[in-house]
């Protein structure tokens, strides 16, 4: 069993910067991948970034160059780095951990006004 709190996000304008973050309870060494995805009204989710145990990340080519995602090991914890924001990417995120099954923490907002 994983649990995940998410933290961060919130109200921006474009062009600005947001991080969430998502503190695992167990040690994210024994987490194959972590990760956001998001989801806008009306749309469906979409994976944003995700990180593997060993290190390796990836994104959506949406996000990439403005977004990076990375761990800070000793806290058990991801964090996503939102940078050049834009209306678009209005969504509520959702941090998620694998290891036999996929845990979802709960889900932040994030609003980025013009």
């Amino acid at each position: 069993q994983v649990q995940l709190v998410a933290s961060g996000g919130g109200l921006v304008q474009a062009g600005g910067s947001l991080r969430l973050s998502c503190a695992a309870s167990v040690s994210i060494f024994s987490i194959n991948t972590m990760g956001w995805y998001r989801q806008a009204p009306g749309k469906q989710r979409e994976l944003v970034a995700s990180i593997t145990s060993g290190g390796t990340t990836s994104y959506a080519d949406s996000m990439k160059g403005r977004f990076t995602i990375s761990r800070d090991i000793a806290k058990n914890t991801a964090h996503l780095q939102m940078n050049s924001l834009k209306p678009e990417d209005t969504a509520v995120y959702y941090c998620y951990a694998e290891k036999a099954y996929r845990y979802w923490g709960q889900g932040t907002q994030v609003t980025v006004s013009t």
